[in-house]
């Protein structure tokens, strides 16, 4: 792990500074860090070099933590597994989902610069094909991410069961989650440098006890989104995405990461002042990012919901939130 650490951190350093200072909106993907994560493995590190989660976060969780603008969850979690269930072969470079209903599918990430795997939802299951000519409406997220609506008249011809949706978005979520906490990490690192360096009345912003506090709460924000995000981890590890024992941790996790992304970057542009909304600073790239991850997939509200109706249903409904047991 440490070896692969070490690889995500440099290639992102690398594309990072590249970047620096010629941020746009929305962001254009970073051709030569695609180029770089293929010849090293990390583009499909699940669905080709037989990784798992555990490996599979490290990278989502690194390459968010530089901003970088690869889609990296879309190609190798959802896209590349969802072709792979379906028995369709899957393109080279980049993937992207599009999950629809009703022929249009809404906020499908990077759709102009990756192949398009359409998972259109119907009464009798999940329809799944590759999208050869769509007709797109492109803009972005928070963070600049590119975002589009897709329109089909037809779904795929290939059908799966509703499990492979439930799976599915259990997958993103689970990946937004790693990738929100890698974020909210570099939002810290540059609130910690900026209050550091910066001198006010004499003394280094970080010296005044009300910075000092602040910093303290976005840290412990962060540990308790970590906690959760790293049992989620464990789960779909140790039992499989599609387990209800994974379920229930990735939906504790989305609350617990959703809940902990307001404060955090909130205080992270007050410490930063005017300039933690500018563009050109990488504090903006992440802390817009996680604002946007954390409504995709599934909000907070809605899986909080989920967690309130497990409580209702439960003989003891203590037992939903201390422990996590097989969910029906």
């Amino acid at each position: 792990m440490d070896e692969l650490t070490q690889l995500v951190d440099d290639i992102g350093t690398k594309a990072a500074q590249a970047r620096f200072g010629n941020r746009r909106l929305p962001e254009t993907f970073d051709a030569d860090l695609w180029r770089d994560m293929e010849e090293t493995g990390l583009a499909r590190l699940t669905t080709e070099q037989d990784a798992g989660p555990a490996e599979a976060a490290v990278v989502l969780a690194g390459l968010a933590r530089h901003a970088a603008a690869v889609p990296v969850a879309e190609t190798d979690l959802l896209a590349g597994w969802l072709a792979g269930q379906a028995g369709l072969d899957a393109p080279d470079g980049p993937l992207t989902i599009a999950i629809g209903t009703d022929g249009v599918a809404r906020d499908v990430p990077w759709p102009e610069d990756a192949a398009i795997l359409l998972a259109a939802r119907t009464d009798d299951g999940l329809h799944i094909g590759w999208i050869d000519d769509p007709e797109l409406t492109t803009g972005h997220n928070l963070g600049g991410e590119p975002r589009g609506t897709l329109r089909y008249a037809a779904p795929g011809q290939t059908r799966l069961d509703a499990s492979a949706l439930e799976e599915l978005m259990r997958r993103g979520a689970w990946a937004r989650c790693v990738q929100i906490v890698g974020a909210l990490d570099a939002a810290l690192g540059l609130t910690v440098a900026h209050t550091s360096d910066r001198v006010q009345f004499g003394r280094a912003l970080s010296k005044f006890q009300a910075v000092q506090h602040s910093l303290a709460s976005m840290a412990g924000e962060i540990e308790q989104a970590r906690a959760a995000t790293d049992l989620a981890t464990a789960a779909v590890t140790e039992y499989g995405f599609a387990d209800p024992r994974a379920d229930y941790a990735v939906t504790v996790a989305k609350v617990a990461v959703g809940r902990a992304t307001t404060p955090v970057t909130t205080i992270a542009h007050q410490l930063h002042g005017a300039i933690g909304v500018t563009i050109e600073h990488p504090l903006w790239s992440v802390t817009m990012r996680a604002r946007s991850w954390a409504d995709e997939f599934g909000s907070t509200a809605s899986h909080a919901r989920r967690l309130g109706r497990w409580a209702l249903d439960a003989a003891d409904p203590w037992d939903v939130f201390v422990s996590s047991p097989a969910r029906d």
